[in-house]
């Protein structure tokens, strides 16, 4: 597989990695966090057969820099970053990927730059919070968590954040699976992982105060069935956007394309080839 690795300044301070294969309409993708392009990295092998297949670093996280200023991390700053990284490389219109925090990434791209992006496909995403009480809450704890990485380190925050309930599902994958996906997140940057958290949480910009019926194009929507949570937000925002439909990917939690990847391969590439499953049917995977 031959992948192009592209470092962009997007300026002010941020220069974003983009790794680039394959070729066909473009699709581009965005992780969660702790997670970087090499999370995709099986399923590019499946993506790039027939798309040009654009994985972008998120700030501070990666090989993406890691700015001093939080606000560097706004995923409203990261659309127009974005927009910088597409230009880079001569894409006018993609479709998008995106994962968790990388899903709201998608959601503010597509929102602030919908004549970029031709389909849209979120997984385990939320638009945010905006409840008064809960974002004060939620805040709060990603400010303490963000200590917590700054003041003891990569190592005991990965140990800290694997051991949350969110990741209870990923038990059932192989162990060299899990392996692998550890040492990914213990290659992020102890100051970008912070400043993330600070300038790009759930409680920060949240986009349930913008009309997701500002989104036109395809939308897929996916959740694990054992993420009840991130099921019910599905299935809300399946509501909230015009042409949107849901799959409920059965025996997975939060992070469908690590936990289930072959499935999420098979959902994708329908949506994409225009035979998408009926909505909220899990489909036969």
């Amino acid at each position: 597989m031959n992948i192009q690795h592209r470092q962009i300044d997007v300026g002010d301070g941020l220069s974003l990695h983009a790794a680039i294969s394959g070729s066909g309409p473009p699709l581009t993708i965005l992780h969660g966090f702790t997670g970087s392009a090499e999370t995709w990295e099986s399923l590019r092998l499946d993506f790039d057969r027939n798309h040009r297949v654009i994985t972008v670093d998120l700030p501070g996280h990666g090989r993406s820099s890691s700015p001093r200023d939080p606000g560097r991390y706004s995923l409203r700053r990261f659309a127009d970053d974005l927009g910088r990284v597409l230009d880079e490389i001569g894409i006018a219109s993609t479709a998008l990927l995106g994962y968790s925090m990388g899903g709201r990434a998608a959601l503010h791209f597509a929102v602030s730059r919908g004549e970029r992006v031709s389909s849209v496909i979120l997984e385990s995403t939320s638009p945010g919070i905006t409840e008064p009480r809960l974002r004060e809450s939620r805040a709060r704890a990603d400010e303490e968590l963000a200590v917590f990485i700054e003041r003891e380190g990569i190592t005991a925050f990965v140990d800290r954040w694997e051991s949350l309930p969110l990741w209870e599902s990923q038990w059932r994958m192989p162990a060299s699976a899990r392996f692998s996906l550890r040492e990914q997140r213990l290659k992020n940057n102890q100051l970008g992982l912070a400043n993330s958290l600070r300038g790009a949480g759930p409680a920060v910009e949240p986009l349930a105060e913008i009309d997701l019926a500002q989104i036109k194009v395809p939308t897929l929507l996916m959740a694990g069935a054992l993420d009840t949570k991130y099921v019910e937000i599905a299935r809300n925002m399946a509501n909230d956007i015009r042409n949107a439909r849901t799959v409920i990917i059965p025996d997975a939690g939060h992070a469908i394309h690590i936990e289930r990847p072959g499935a999420v391969s098979k959902v994708v590439q329908e949506f994409l080839s225009g035979l998408s499953p009926v909505r909220d049917r899990a489909p036969h995977v």
